[in-house]
């Protein structure tokens, strides 16, 4: 069975010291140290395929009409603002140049929707993923069930995802990811 590693949100407003999400995961992306871990896992994954699905709007957000939640704050604080250091990548993963594919067009919390990651993903016979990233309540969720929903094997890396809070990481690793998916750390793919 074909794995691809999927990494959503490693994106400056969530993790340089100056992004203006930062707040929102520092506490859980500590304990865990996502970003080492994360490197690690890229470092180790041989000739798997590596996909990243950054989340970039235009710059007066016309894409979000009505935004409510975690959009609405994103809007609010302006992150992820195209042409901004707070939307490139961070350093850590765009070291690893072509290594790693980036899919853009994602716009919400779903890394299927208003992407072409269905078509790579079908294009190069992959049937499972590893997901890693932030934040594990939202776009983590929201892609892992999409993912499973279509028919993928789903992976959580518990050890390469961060949430708003410790607990919040926790619990969807230990109460919501195992309802679809299976959840591991990224030491056993290598």
């Amino acid at each position: 069975m074909k794995t691809a590693i999927i990494l959503i949100g490693y994106q400056n407003d969530y993790f340089s010291q100056d992004g203006v999400l930062r707040s929102v995961v520092e506490e859980s992306s500590k304990v865990t140290d996502i970003i080492n871990n994360t490197v690690n896992l890229i470092k180790n994954a041989g000739d798997m395929p590596i996909v990243s699905t950054p989340i970039i709007f235009s710059e007066d957000y016309k894409e979000l009409s009505d935004p409510v939640g975690i959009l609405n704050t994103i809007k609010t604080v302006e992150a992820f603002k195209e042409g901004t250091k707070g939307a490139e990548t961070i350093q850590e993963i765009k070291e690893f140049g072509d290594k790693i594919t980036e899919i853009p067009g994602k716009l919400g919390l779903n890394a299927f929707v208003n992407t072409t990651l269905d078509a790579f993903l079908a294009k190069n016979k992959v049937e499972h993923l590893l997901l890693a990233g932030t934040v594990a309540s939202i776009c983590i969720d929201s892609t892992g069930r999409s993912a499973y929903e279509k028919g993928y094997k789903v992976t959580m890396l518990s050890d390469c995802i961060s949430g708003r809070t410790v607990f919040e990481k926790d619990f969807y690793c230990e109460s919501i990811f195992p309802l679809y998916a299976t959840v591991q750390s990224s030491l056993d793919f290598y």
